[in-house]
């Protein structure tokens, strides 16, 4: 027979441990689990049988992207504050799955391309360890647009971060790769270590890491430590602009896309991408929306510098004599993530929450057509290096007398990345994060967006022609294996099923953040 002190601390105990959710976090944990049965397979894996390793881990993505489909039904939550279930860790609402759907499904392309990358470089990458990292990768990735607490955010930034540093860097013996993954990994340890100061003072002044109690509490500062929360704010904000490669923070993007292997830059110029500005999304619009007026305009600044100086590096790669297509797509990509900032500065000066989630739909729509597009430019870059291993944008030259489909899948890409029909996809989502700038009254910054746009034509168009110019000598026929034709296939169906029906897109990332 207990007595009422067992039973009261039996009480308590129950009241304590709650049950977990598997089915709201089934994505990440799936590709975390096959991530690592992967790793130890490869120990039990013969050489000739490694192949293997690569289809495992391409149906899990795939399972992982299956596992989002239940949770369409409603929003889920798990990991609560015991007697306060709003506050939670983990929840899986709308902006979650659209960022895990886009997380997992760049994840799942990158697959695709690594196959064919892992078995022409021989015994150069280790398949079971490259295999592991990028499901790790991907498993942190998934986490993080679901985390709703600071040390969850964190954690699930450095799980997605740490497995990049060692993919960059995983070719054995290459020096250009080593140093590759030295700038990425000192720039991206800088940048948690000021993310960890800035959430150190904001906890300091709330008290709380939870997400939407630190928007309740940071409100009711004592004055004494205003300026304290404000530093902590702008830390903050510095730490997410390294890992969204915003300007001045860009400095490692070139040469860590031009030094990983081919599949891993393709990688980060998406899932690394959406993990910096999902975490931004966060910091911003759900735990500081009464600090509009420090966020808002820095990243309106911050915006206008990245697509100037993205477009610009891009347009100067033409003057040097290794006019590499990676590095150009890479500078393409600084441009680009100017633009998905637009949207979250004009959240800070919207009217109220519809303005706000409508200005937020549109850097999730604008980043669910740049990753299908620039994903299938990267495959198509793939499937040039295997008989250019330069990769120079003077090899793309006369591309579509040996492979006319791959050349026009390309072209189509570009269009779209540059705006123009018939790539209707990439006009669309322009527009709208135009519209974003302008509903916002941010005018100034849709004039920069603008000119930015014209900018970045003259070499998107410069390429595009390259392709359909007479090759110089015999035209070299171009082998496209299985996993790199299913890659250039989806990116393709994709890109054209939403260039005919563009409004899909805002409809899929119409989000219930706030």
């Amino acid at each position: 027979m207990s007595s009422p002190a067992q039973h009261l601390a039996a009480s308590a105990a129950e009241s304590v441990v709650q049950s977990v959710d598997w089915l709201a976090i089934a994505p990440p944990t799936i590709a975390a689990v096959v991530g690592l049965g992967v790793l130890v397979a490869d120990l039990f894996v013969g050489d000739a049988r490694k192949t293997l390793l690569g289809w495992v881990s391409v149906a899990g993505l795939a399972v992982s992207l299956l596992a989002l489909l239940p949770l369409l039904d409603g929003d889920r939550a798990t990991f609560c504050l015991t007697g306060e279930p709003g506050v939670c860790s983990y929840t899986a609402d709308r902006f979650t799955l659209v960022v895990q759907f886009l997380v997992l499904g760049g994840a799942l392309l990158a697959a695709l391309l690594s196959m064919t990358a892992l078995k022409d470089a021989k015994k150069d990458l280790p398949e079971g360890e490259f295999w592991f990292l990028l499901l790790s990768s991907a498993a942190g990735a998934a986490l993080l647009p679901a985390s709703r607490d600071l040390a969850t955010l964190v954690v699930a930034l450095e799980v997605a971060s740490l497995p990049a540093f060692a993919l960059v860097g995983i070719r054995h013996g290459d020096k250009r790769s080593s140093e590759a993954a030295l700038k990425f990994f000192l720039s991206s340890v800088t940048a948690t270590a000021v993310s960890l100061l800035g959430i150190s003072f904001i906890y300091a002044t709330t008290g709380t890491l939870y997400l939407t109690e630190i928007a309740d509490r940071i409100q009711n500062v004592d004055g004494q430590l205003h300026t304290v929360t404000q530093a902590g704010v702008v830390l903050t904000l510095i730490g997410f602009a390294f890992k969204t490669a915003a300007v001045p923070f860009h400095f490692w993007v070139p040469d860590t896309y031009v030094g990983a292997p081919l599949p891993v830059a393709a990688y980060l110029s998406v899932v690394g991408k959406a993990v910096g500005f999902s975490g931004l999304i966060l910091i911003t619009v759900v735990a500081l929306p009464s600090y509009a007026d420090v966020w808002g305009p820095a990243l309106a600044a911050l915006a206008a510098l990245t697509m100037t100086v993205g477009n610009v590096g891009a347009l100067r790669q033409r003057s040097t004599r290794a006019y590499s297509a990676v590095r150009l797509l890479a500078w393409s990509s600084v441009g680009q993530a100017g633009y998905l900032l637009v949207p979250i500065a004009a959240a800070a000066y919207a009217d109220n929450t519809d303005d706000a989630e409508k200005a937020i739909g549109s850097t999730v729509a604008y980043a669910l057509m740049y990753a299908a597009v620039n994903l299938g430019a990267f495959a198509v870059a793939a499937l040039v290096s295997r008989t250019k291993p330069l990769n120079r944008v003077s090899d793309y030259r006369g591309l579509y007398a040996s492979s006319p489909l791959s050349a026009l899948l390309l072209a189509f890409f570009l269009l779209c990345l540059a705006g123009l029909p018939p790539g209707i996809i990439g006009l669309f989502a322009k527009v709208t994060v135009f519209s974003a700038a302008v509903d916002a009254g941010l005018g100034w910054l849709a004039v920069v967006m603008a000119v930015n746009v014209v900018i970045a034509l003259f070499y998107y168009l410069q390429w595009t022609a390259l392709l359909f110019r007479a090759p110089e000598g015999e035209p070299e026929q171009h082998r496209v294996p299985a996993p790199l034709t299913a890659a250039l296939a989806l990116t393709g169906i994709v890109g054209i099923a939403l260039s005919g029906a563009p409004q899909l897109i805002l409809r899929f990332a119409g989000i219930g953040l706030l």
